[in-house]
């Protein structure tokens, strides 16, 4: 029986229970744990009690859910990988799949919720609606043709290299719709990197194949609607289910497609519990599913993360490319602004802010891309050096104008602005760097004068997590600038990923030269991915950029325009851009060609979490750990931000040429930190965790 124990509590994975009647492997059922009654997952039936126990000595199960179809053996092997790989305990992982509201129902309240899921819709459709074949299809580019049928054929995992515009969405509705004309009890799992790509998607899939067949799993939803279609996947009456990355781990027993949209980006991989990668999870799925029945899986992206190119250089993966736009759109032109040439202190540079304001007066709409939310990252007295820090956390609270508030972007915590400087009184307290907020209000300053066709004030709307806190503003400030309501739209980076904005000409970056000279080694990979993918929302509409005989530009501001990575976004390169930074790793013997772990811990001092790490390093010197003569455990260092919400951390890289080797390692030195964790060194520490394949150091 498998359990969500408590952490540390010396408990294993697995606890046995008795039952009088024979239960299937898979079953979820109720058992006994202390006082407490827990939500467990029958792992392994055994006909005769373990060694050393006698059936009267173990607890019995309370009562199985006999209404639910058993999880799958291919699931509970995805879940038992994804535990052994990352580092977790099986229970921990194995319930954390499941919806909350599952753990605290019994049998009869199950019971009733499936029978109400009968009938359902469940992506917004009317009740009762039929799944509907006829809708529009569009007609395939010869290169969406090609790919669709190099996909009927291919057996590898599939990386489709597709341009932004160039309609990999409709190549995974048309892959989605051949399995299912194919197989109607088939199931397609789409994923995508964030919540808020999922209405638009989930409203093409619904037109497409009708509300009933199509799901949504995120943490958007509610308890109830989470449960509902997580039984709705389970049960095959969702034959779609749509979702961020917590939906790798839905139960789908008839699962034979996945879909990674924008594989490359970061939020595929947690932060917090197991930190898995669902992309990669995804890969190793479809193999799983394949013993059975074939199931194929597709990573899609313009700007493909580096390791997904590796293994498609390797012939890991089968490369598909769709290198033109639909309809013949074109690829934005780059230009660069050198702000050596600009005036000082410039926010926006002049030439930008004519070509925003002849833009919006033809009636075409400009995006403005900052990856920094608030007014401005921090406020400062000038005096006597005072700056506004976050009490908790080692960084500064950011100032947010239209409530007049100083926020921490770590821990939460917020104030609000003082009158003065609090240590010297100051009154003469100001902004120090710019935000998304400062930049809407600078934009609705310098074109105050500026018009649209009709006579009317240029709009500037501005879109952030800040300004889509509120329920339903996302959807409202997208439906303002598909109906050209909005000229200008400034945002951080969630306006560059998969919007279809039909009237955008223009894009234009500030700020992004911090991404070319940091300390993390992915930085350049992760600008060259944001300002492309933010490119790619200007031109879509190619019959619009005709009639409007529009000029489609992507302008940055730089201090830096003879950096190379330049030289290959204005080419939109991504594969010779790949092969520079493939050579660099190379040369560091750094990820794809090394393999990372991390050792995180977290006390009230920093002191202490550093002692525990090395004790841990220590630890794993004095055992000999298999796999070790492999490894390089660089010392123990503070995060960045080192401390988060009062309390300090620190990690401990591990890096070695050798997969096997670094999981063998892990494996082995679990034990040890578990037993480390009771010892006089683990006295303050507060929290420990591995990450294995970490994006960030």
């Amino acid at each position: 029986m498998v359990l969500a124990t408590p952490a540390h509590s010396g408990l294993g994975d697995s606890l046995s229970y008795w039952s009088p009647e024979l239960l299937q492997e898979g079953a979820l059922v109720r058992v006994p744990l202390g006082t407490r009654e827990l939500l467990g997952i029958v792992w392994r039936v055994r006909l005769q009690p373990p060694d050393g126990l006698v059936a009267g000595s173990l607890r019995p199960v309370l009562e199985a859910f006999a209404a639910l179809p058993p999880l799958s053996a291919n699931w509970r092997a995805l879940l038992e990988f994804a535990a052994r790989y990352y580092q977790r305990a099986l229970g921990e992982v194995a319930l954390a799949a499941l919806p909350p509201q599952l753990r605290e129902l019994d049998a009869s309240a199950l019971q009733r919720r499936l029978k109400k899921l009968e009938g359902v819709a469940f992506a917004g459709a009317g009740e009762g609606e039929a799944p509907s074949w006829a809708a529009p299809m569009p007609d395939l580019s010869p290169e969406q043709a090609a790919v669709l049928a190099a996909l009927e054929q291919g057996t590898q995992p599939v990386l489709l290299f597709g341009a932004t515009g160039s309609g990999k969405t409709e190549v995974y509705l048309r892959a989605a719709q051949t399995l299912l004309q194919r197989d109607p009890q088939a199931q397609a799992l789409v994923l995508v990197p964030e919540i808020n790509l999922t209405p638009q998607l989930e409203a093409r899939f619904c037109e497409r194949f009708g509300a009933h067949t199509v799901a949504s799993l995120h943490s958007g939803l509610t308890p109830a609607q989470r449960l509902r279609h997580w039984l709705a996947a389970h049960s095959g009456q969702a034959r779609i289910v749509l979702g961020t990355r917590m939906a790798i781990f839905a139960s789908l027993p008839r699962l034979r497609l996945i879909v990674v949209d924008e594989e490359h980006d970061p939020s595929y991989k947690s932060q917090d519990g197991a930190r898995y990668s669902a992309r990669d999870l995804a890969v190793y799925r479809a193999q799983l599913e394949s013993r059975t029945a074939r199931c194929q899986v597709i990573l899609g992206s313009a700007t493909p993360a580096l390791e997904s190119w590796h293994a498609a250089e390797q012939g890991r993966y089968q490369r598909l490319h769709m290198p033109g736009r639909i309809a013949g759109a074109v690829l934005p032109r780059l230009r660069l602004l050198d702000l050596n040439q600009q005036p000082k202190q410039c926010l926006i540079a002049p030439p930008l802010l004519a070509a925003l304001a002849e833009r919006a007066a033809r009636g075409e709409q400009s995006l403005v891309l900052l990856n920094r939310r608030g007014y401005a990252p921090v406020l400062a007295c000038h005096a006597c050096g005072w700056k506004s820090d976050c009490p908790h956390c080692s960084a500064h609270a950011v100032f947010h104008k239209i409530d007049r508030s100083l926020r921490c972007h770590h821990c939460g915590h917020a104030s609000r602005v003082p009158r003065a400087c609090p240590e010297c009184g100051n009154l003469d307290i100001a902004p120090v760097g710019r935000g998304t907020e400062q930049v809407e209000e600078h934009l609705g300053e310098l074109l105050a004068e500026a018009r649209r066709p009709d006579g009317g004030p240029v709009r500037v709307a501005r879109l952030d997590a800040d300004s889509t806190r509120a329920k339903g503003s996302l959807h409202q400030r997208l439906s303002q600038m598909h109906e050209g309501e909005v000229d200008v739209l400034v945002g951080t980076q969630m306006v560059a990923k998969g919007h279809d904005f039909r009237r955008i000409t223009l894009v234009a970056g500030l700020n992004v030269d911090s991404g070319l000279f940091s300390s993390d080694y992915r930085a350049p990979e992760r600008l060259f991915a944001l300002l492309l993918q933010a490119a790619g929302r200007a031109g879509r509409d190619a019959a619009f950029v005709a009639a409007q005989q529009a000029a489609v530009e992507l302008w940055v501001q730089t201090w830096y325009p003879q950096h190379p990575l330049f030289a290959a976004l204005a080419r939109h390169d991504y594969p010779a851009f790949a092969a520079q930074q493939l050579r660099e790793r190379a040369s560091a013997q750094m990820p794809p060609f090394s393999f990372q772990a991390l050792l995180r811990a977290e006390a009230r001092s920093q002191a202490t979490a550093q002692a525990w790490l090395q004790a841990a390093h220590a630890a794993a010197q004095a055992a000999g750990l298999p796999g070790l003569a492999q490894l390089t455990l660089y010392p123990p260092l503070p995060l960045t931000v080192q401390r988060v919400a009062g309390v300090e951390r620190a990690q401990m890289l591990l890096e070695s040429p050798s997969r096997p080797a670094l999981q063998a390692f892990l494996n082995a030195w679990q034990p040890l930190l578990h037993a480390l964790r009771r010892q006089p060194a683990g006295r303050g520490l507060l929290r420990w965790a591995i990450d294995v394949d970490p994006v960030s150091l």
